[in-house]
């Protein structure tokens, strides 16, 4: 269909002279300058905001929210990525003034009461990965991942082994781990996953040498299973000299039942805003703290808080430190609802939080493969891969499978990942869901297959009940549409044909 940049700008709600409020003239009419500005950075138009009235910026907002799929509103098994619902109790204990007003240059000796969190948070994560130090500063996993290479990085060379310039990184990692790497300028050397799905062990010891720096790991990995070979893994690279970094993705299977520390790996990084219930999706906010053991310890990031005594302080210097990675302490608010959620559940909350988890991915496996393949069909954790590679001949992929299951209430998958498996399609349920829900899953995918051979049409052109269909994704990332001002739309917006 034809979208004229009219319709295109349909979303446009403003009307010069319209106000949400009035404030008082009196108070408000002149504005004091800021000092200290230099007059070249100083805005030179007033600022340009949307003309509307309350009723209408409410109701913007409200029908947008009512487009959305979240957590809240629909099942979100998204693989690898754990979308589980975020208790509630979580969010009204960051509100509380005492924690939501605190600003971070304040003394610490007026925010003790945050400073206890971080702590007790530590050794929490201490307990629960088998590590011996943590950092919170990270603000989200991939940020975990670029401190824990840092880390790396700063052991090799206060040993003097500038050689170690590679990391190793199986075929089945998140993309996030080779970027890391890359980024930090190490050579990245793939390692290949055997016929179950797990690292190949000729091959690593094929790869391991004098310049290996590291191999990063997710256990389970992302096609749900659990590496069982993990011991000789971990000997394997240190007996190299290599050092072992966990991808704590997939830690939402293993809380309570196994450790990374306990299975040879030197640095963890976590992401509290998956596997500790804090919300998850739109670009943060994130958590993503990172666990060492006692040798890499005095590489992690500044500051650290201590306890002495009745009170918290803390260290702002020290000599082979990596330094800050952020500022201040890290995602305050985060880290407390994450606090909150561990202290809830407790050691054997958490641990069936992870026996529920991976309940619900074998219950969900086993009812699909009939209409589905699995892409290793053993026993998972909390998560399964689907392949769809028999559907290609009738030109259907596994994205459009996603899409479908719009059509039903229910969250794509991660589709096209792992790249180890053709056609993939990711399902992770969480512990969160209900068998009845889970049933509704299954009575989909059925009915999805049931589609493939009768109507293939109607699934290659779904989503068929939401307000956008099929649009031209390369467009829509390369053209955003974030402001509003005319001048802005005229560059930006042109006439697009897109698929009905």
């Amino acid at each position: 269909m034809l979208i004229s940049n009219d319709d295109r700008l349909s979303f446009e709600k403003s009307s010069p002279g319209r106000l949400g409020v009035s404030l008082p003239k009196e108070r408000y009419a002149k504005t004091k300058a800021v000092s200290g500005v230099p007059k070249n950075l100083g805005r030179q138009r007033p600022v340009e905001f949307p003309e509307m009235t309350e009723p209408e910026i409410i109701r913007h907002f409200v029908n947008l929210s009512r487009k959305n799929f979240s957590v809240d509103t629909h099942f979100y098994p998204l693989g690898s990525c754990t979308m589980k619902y975020n208790p509630k109790v979580n969010e009204w204990v960051a509100s509380l003034a005492g924690f939501a007003a605190v600003h971070p240059m304040q003394s610490a000796s007026t925010v003790q009461g945050y400073f206890q969190v971080f702590y007790e948070l530590e050794q929490s994560l201490k307990m629960i990965t088998g590590m011996e130090r943590f950092t919170l500063q990270p603000a989200a996993g991939a940020h975990g991942e670029l401190t824990g290479i840092m880390l790396v990085r700063a052991y090799h060379r206060a040993r003097n082994q500038s050689q170690r310039r590679k990391i190793l990184i199986p075929d089945s990692s998140h993309g996030t781990n080779p970027a890391t790497a890359a980024l930090l300028g190490y050579d990245v050397v793939q390692i290949k996953s055997d016929s179950r799905g797990r690292v190949d062990l000729d091959d690593l010891k094929h790869h391991l040498s004098h310049e290996t720096a590291c191999l990063m790991l997710t256990n389970p990995n992302t096609l749900g299973l659990f590496e069982t070979n993990i011991l000789e893994v971990t000997k394997l690279v240190h007996q190299s000299g290599g050092l072992l970094y966990y991808d704590g993705a997939n830690l939402n299977a293993m809380l309570g039942i196994a450790r990374p520390g306990d299975m040879g790996f030197d640095i963890v990084h976590l992401n509290l805003h998956k596997t500790f219930s804090t919300p998850h999706g739109g670009g943060g906010p994130g958590s993503g703290p990172v666990g060492v053991k006692q040798h890499l310890a005095p590489f992690l990031p500044l500051p650290w808080i201590v306890k002495e005594k009745e009170q918290y302080a803390l260290i702002e210097k020290a000599d082979q430190s990596i330094g800050r990675v952020g500022s201040f302490f890290g995602n305050a608010g985060v880290l407390l609802k994450a606090y909150v959620y561990i202290r809830s559940l407790g050691l054997e909350g958490l641990k069936q939080v992870s026996e529920d988890a991976i309940l619900n991915a074998n219950y969900l496996k086993e009812k699909i493969k009939p209409y589905f393949p699995v892409a290793i069909d053993e026993a998972c954790m909390h998560e399964f891969v689907l392949t769809l590679k028999a559907e290609k001949e009738k030109h259907i992929h596994s994205g459009d499978i996603g899409k479908r299951l719009l059509d039903f209430g229910f969250h794509a998958p991660t589709v096209h990942f792992p790249l180890v498996v053709d056609e993939a399609l990711m399902v992770e349920p969480t512990e969160s869901e209900s068998r009845e829900m889970l049933d509704q899953f299954i009575d989909a995918m059925k009915r999805i297959r049931l589609e493939i051979e009768s109507n293939p049409e109607i699934v290659k052109t779904a989503p068929h009940t939401l307000p956008i269909s099929r649009p031209d994704e390369v467009l829509a990332a390369r053209q955003l549409i974030l402001c509003y001002r005319d001048q802005i739309r005229e560059k930006m917006l042109t006439p697009t044909v897109l698929p009905v």
